[in-house]
């Protein structure tokens, strides 16, 4: 990941530990060339003392250089910030994937690898990124040692430590440049040392080297600079020429595609040195702003049919407070039925004499029975308030409830009739 100094106002990438190594590489070379070659030829040029000025050019094109490597290692290089969730878009559903482990989506939702884009004219294929959760933009790439979408990607670079992209690009082409100059200057003043030794006493070239092997040290150290440096330089020149980046030049140098942003060379070279550099896409000094999480499709799902402890929770509150009504309905019915019965035997005793004990005998048989059926009724309904196996309601419960007490009334009336 990046690292982050003063605030957020510089960005480093997850590899800054190479950059003092680089800084060490372009300083001391300069420091000794300042020590033994530069301050024995102070006196060397006599009008004016122009040989200050070989000390001068040295010191400042090494901070020029210096400076130049902190711009491209300290800047943003055109991140693309990564979305918190996949884009707003139907996905591919496809049940043969199986999930991965630290991915994003649930499994077998899947979004299109690739979409068709416009670019000057012509149809474009551009990626999706699944780690940033976006379509990458047209010569975007994902750099996996900073795990991050870069604009106009090119490459990372380990001696700055960084990635190079669409906003330091330019900052990278000057530091390589410059550091090809300011190689090839050290190598040229070492090499008029050497030679001004040869002269004034008049040595050969070996006795000349002998008398300054820091010379000798400083023009080994250029002439091996150069081949990385200057080659570097002359690539990126030609890259330049015809607007490609190192990335795509080495992916597509075997598919002899149409190069679709080469607009020609005096225009290439305008695009990456004289157009306005965009300001970041990133806020990095921001306070991080805490997210709702979206519900996930296993959350959705329980809402719609899965757990369902609250509704029983719910229904076994209602139920039990039908049942109460329900057994005060079934006992004062049962108050009813009683005083009828003993009423109807009243009025019956007092008419006429019980000449029949066996039907007097079924009759209170029969009383006791529907008395008994109540209770029993009222006794299962008490022991069963949940609701059962196939799904009723408390609402069903009570309506068999009142049923039965229905029932039991148009029994005793039927008896008594």
């Amino acid at each position: 990941m990046q690292k982050f100094f003063l605030g957020g106002r510089l960005i480093f990438g997850p590899d800054a530990r190479s950059l003092p190594v680089t800084l060490l590489l372009i300083s001391v070379p300069s420091i000794i060339f300042c020590i033994f070659v530069a301050r024995h030829l102070r006196h060397r040029f006599s009008p004016y003392n122009a040989g200050y000025a070989i000390m001068v050019v040295a010191v400042v094109f090494t901070i020029y250089v210096l400076i130049i490597l902190f711009l491209t290692s300290a800047r943003d290089p055109g991140i693309i910030p990564r979305n918190s969730r996949p884009p707003e878009e139907e996905p591919h559903h496809d049940s043969s994937v199986p999930a991965q482990a630290g991915n994003r989506h649930t499994p077998g939702r899947q979004f299109p690898r690739t979409k068709e884009v416009m670019v000057n004219g012509m149809q474009v294929r551009v990626k999706y990124c699944s780690t940033c959760m976006l379509y990458r933009p047209p010569r975007c790439s994902h750099c996996s040692i900073c795990n991050n979408c870069v604009e106009r990607f090119d490459h990372h670079c380990p001696w700055v430590g960084q990635c190079i992209g669409l906003r330091n690009y330019r900052f990278f082409f000057m530091f390589v440049s410059s550091t090809t100059l300011l190689c090839i200057y050290v190598f040229s003043m070492s090499a008029l040392y050497i030679k001004v030794l040869m002269d004034d006493n008049h040595r050969t070239v070996w006795e000349a080297m002998k008398e300054s092997p820091p010379s000798v040290v400083l023009m080994a150290y250029c002439f091996i600079a150069l081949w990385f440096v200057g080659g570097l330089t002359g690539f990126h020149l030609y890259l330049i020429g015809t607007n490609q980046t190192t990335y795509e030049n080495f992916r597509h140098r075997a598919d002899n595609r149409i190069n679709i942003f080469d607009r020609g060379c005096p225009s290439n070279f305008d695009e990456i040195f004289c157009t306005k550099l965009n300001p970041s896409k990133n806020n990095f000094r921001a306070l991080v702003q805490e997210e709702v999480p979206r519900p996930t499709e296993e959350a959705k799902a329980e809402d719609v049919g899965g757990d369902t402890h609250p509704k029983i929770e719910v229904d076994l509150e209602n139920c039990q407070d039908l049942l109460k009504i329900s057994e005060q309905h079934n006992i004062e019915e049962g108050i009813d039925l009683s005083k009828i019965s003993q009423r109807q035997n009243d009025e019956e005793n007092d008419s006429r004499e019980s000449t029949d004990p066996l039907r007097s005998t079924l009759e209170a048989d029969s009383i006791m029975g529907i008395n008994h059926r109540a209770s029993v009724n009222m006794t299962m309904i008490r022991s069963d308030p949940e609701p059962s196996s196939n799904g009723n309601s408390s609402s069903e419960i009570a309506a068999d409830s009142h049923t039965n007490s229905r029932v039991i009334i148009k029994e005793a009336g039927r008896l008594f009739e």
